[in-house]
């Protein structure tokens, strides 16, 4: 998980270079970090008009079950590496500095220089975060967007990938790996890949291209077939198990998101691909479905 702090303030402060320093404007990224993953390479994997990018995410975390293939623009993390040391010389450590300004329990993102473009709720566009007075022992679809359990904010260090996909965070004050959802059958599974879903998608798993089809686009980060971590596939009965794992955290994307107007792909990192495991949160790559023709 990448972290974000007050940018403008940093602008301010710092030495930039010529590509800036600090969280990346939506115009920085189009002018100095273009999503690698092209429109026409995208087309090559398959024949769609909806975001492209949509399908072949969908596909490599459904093929390889790997998290980690999701990667960010080379010279962007070297941004982000220069700032983060900053951040951890400033506050002594990324989760202090999250927890001492960056996280606001419950109330709207007012921080990122990369808004959503998802509509608040009415009940939760109020900065007055609901306290609760129950606090579960995992988290729930039914928790609500506004809880000071929560805080939802969006990714200011986005993946190489175009900016029609929103990437938000759901940190959460409560644990998303629990015992009581995880049968020991698929303990080690999970472990080993976490939890993901997709939410909205009107294109069946099917239907997509190979995996091995989709790799020269990753050939930049050197992913390779051999490279790639993956479980191997499971009984019915465990395959279906993993899929109740995830369904708290489906149901509250799917409420967000609402799968007439968005697509989503979520996951949660396992415990190998937790930068932060003191804070718990939940990846949402999102991006708006393109509106039907009137014609049609």
């Amino acid at each position: 998980m990448t972290i974000e702090v007050n940018s403008k303030q940093d602008r301010r402060s710092h030495n930039s270079s010529e590509t800036g320093y600090g969280p990346p404007t939506r115009q920085e990224l189009l002018a100095h970090y273009p999503a690698r993953f092209t429109c026409p390479q995208l087309k090559a994997f398959i024949n769609s008009g909806q975001v492209l990018f949509s399908r072949v995410l969908l596909l490599l975390l459904t093929a390889t079950r790997d998290l980690d293939l999701l990667k960010r623009d080379k010279a962007l993390q070297h941004r982000y590496d220069v700032w983060l040391a900053d951040v951890k010389k400033k506050h002594g450590s990324v989760v202090n500095y999250l927890l001492d300004y960056r996280l606001q329990w419950g109330k709207p993102d007012t921080l990122s220089l990369l808004p959503s473009e998802l509509e608040e709720p009415e009940e939760t566009g109020t900065k007055v975060p609901q306290v609760s007075h129950v606090v579960p022992q995992y988290f729930t679809a039914d928790i609500p967007f506004n809880s000071d359990l929560i805080c939802i904010m969006q990714n200011s260090w986005p993946y190489s990938v175009p900016l029609e996909i929103e990437h938000t965070v759901i940190w959460s004050r409560v644990p998303i790996f629990h015992p009581s959802s995880i049968p020991n059958a698929i303990d080690a599974r999970i472990q080993q890949d976490g939890l993901w879903g997709f939410t909205g998608s009107d294109t069946p798993i099917e239907d997509l291209p190979s995996l091995e089809s989709c790799l020269p686009a990753l050939a930049d980060w050197g992913v390779t077939i051999e490279s790639i971590i993956r479980s191997s596939k499971g009984s019915y009965e465990e395959e279906e198990m993993v899929l109740d794992a995830g369904k708290e955290v489906d149901g509250f994307v799917k409420w967000r998101w609402q799968e007439s107007k968005w697509e989503t792909v979520w996951f949660v990192n396992p415990p190998r691909l937790q930068s932060i495991p003191e804070l718990p949160h939940i990846h949402v790559l999102a991006w708006k479905k393109k509106l039907a023709s009137k014609d049609t």
